[in-house]
């Protein structure tokens, strides 16, 4: 029942939670320490530790030990593919002009309703145990693929049902506003009247999202659903500026909401007044990476002192992608990050983001959640790319092979 990992370079992280402007620089490094785990908790951290009694030991042999990471922002539930629809991309058709004629999201929204809620399960254990192998052991994962009562009840309650076959953690979100069905002009208001009551008696505290966007909910319409949400006690996240800045921006600062995610085309006088906030912006560099090559700025909203968080974004349209380990690279390449404060933002910040308290770090009384690296330097993690660099998960304080992810006889689950 206990574990300990001697000889490896650290990542504490640090006393601050969650961390903004210099302190994302600061990984908390302990340069030879070992770790005691018991059970699925952390219990000690320090140099030269004595084995507890019975305790397995793993040698890590100066290699980085770093928290797992937190994929804060996911749509990894989802039915059918579209790789005939990123074909019409990849021959120029746009992603508004394929969302704006039915397609796009409507057509993840077609096979989603004709899908049951196990298939639903299934299809996400089998993309969390991809994103396990990648070393995400919490993940965030929204529904809004079904756009009536039914079936965002159908995602969430399949979402649910993962959590409880998966190794990590998943915290759903339900993502009202999303697509906009053009068979149902009635869509908006139905939806605050009628659903969103719906998901708040099945699940009262989860957090509720929209998307803003042209060819999807308007600033009216979110910032509606987004009130309406909050009086009812729900955390709000918001999709927002992604192709344009339409205001929500501004409005997601006087609504205080927890996330403002995207931000490719926020305007810098808005990312100056967002940093002053205690609102988190959630680049997803995965999706400019895979979409148009336009990616959140990052650089000078961390150095005004906001608070930053990445996640991937998997989804089967603009984000085929749930390897972390790839976005912190295209953090570091494209949004302006140190390798650093791309790791800040990918663990302890979108931790804490999500109201977790007990992961993103490395210290006594965190769940043992944890990375051991191929290298010994964790800029590494930045600098690699499209390779493994994973020797080792500690999931829930379990010690798993990346290679051993998803076979039959492991308890991650189906897929």
């Amino acid at each position: 029942m206990s574990l300990l990992i001697r000889n490896a370079r650290v990542l504490s992280m640090g006393k601050a939670r969650p961390k903004r402007g210099p302190a994302m620089r600061d990984l908390g490094i302990i340069k030879h320490a070992d770790v005691i785990i018991h059970r699925d908790k952390i219990v000690a951290v320090g140099e030269s530790l004595s084995m507890p009694s019975g305790a397995r030991t793993i040698e890590a042999n100066g290699r980085v030990l770093c928290p797992a990471f937190v994929d804060c922002h996911t749509h990894a539930c989802w039915a059918g593919e579209r790789l005939g629809e990123w074909e019409r991309r990849l021959a120029g058709e746009s992603y508004l002009a394929l969302l704006k004629s039915g397609g796009g999201i409507m057509s993840t929204v077609r096979a989603v309703r004709e899908a049951s809620q196990e298939q639903l399960m299934l299809g996400l254990l089998g993309r969390l145990n991809l994103m396990l192998a990648c070393g995400t052991m919490t993940a965030e994962v929204k529904s809004g693929y079904g756009l009536s009562t039914d079936d965002e009840l159908k995602m969430l309650k399949a979402i649910r049902d993962a959590d409880e076959h998966w190794a990590g953690t998943v915290i759903p979100t339900a993502l009202l506003g999303h697509a906009l069905d053009p068979e149902d002009p009635g869509l908006v208001e139905r939806t605050i009247m009628e659903i969103l009551p719906a998901i708040h008696e099945e699940f009262p505290t989860i957090a509720i999202d929209a998307y803003c966007e042209q060819g999807a909910w308007t600033l009216e319409q979110t910032v509606e659903l987004m009130r309406t949400a909050k009086a009812m006690g729900h955390p709000i996240r918001i999709h927002t500026d992604q192709f344009n800045s339409l205001g929500m921006l501004k409005e997601a600062i006087t609504l205080g909401a927890l996330s403002v995610d995207h931000l490719e085309a926020a305007e810098a006088a808005d990312l100056e007044a967002l940093a002053k906030t205690g609102t988190y912006a959630v680049a997803l560099p995965a999706c400019g990476f895979h979409l148009d090559g336009r990616y959140t700025p990052l650089r000078e909203y961390v150095d005004a002192g906001g608070l930053a968080c990445i996640a991937s974004n998997y989804n089967p349209g603009s984000a085929p992608c749930g390897s972390m380990p790839l976005v912190v690279a295209l953090a570091v390449r494209q949004c302006g990050l140190t390798p650093a404060e791309a790791i800040v933002a990918a663990t302890v910040n979108p931790a804490a983001m999500l109201g977790l308290t007990d992961r993103g770090a490395i210290q006594p009384g965190q769940r043992a959640d944890l990375l051991l690296l191929r290298g010994k330097d964790e800029r590494e993690l930045a600098y690699e790319f499209g390779t493994p660099g994973i020797r080792l998960l500690v999931c829930g304080g379990e010690p798993i092979s990346p290679a051993e992810i998803g076979r039959p006889a492991n308890r991650q689950g189906m897929g």
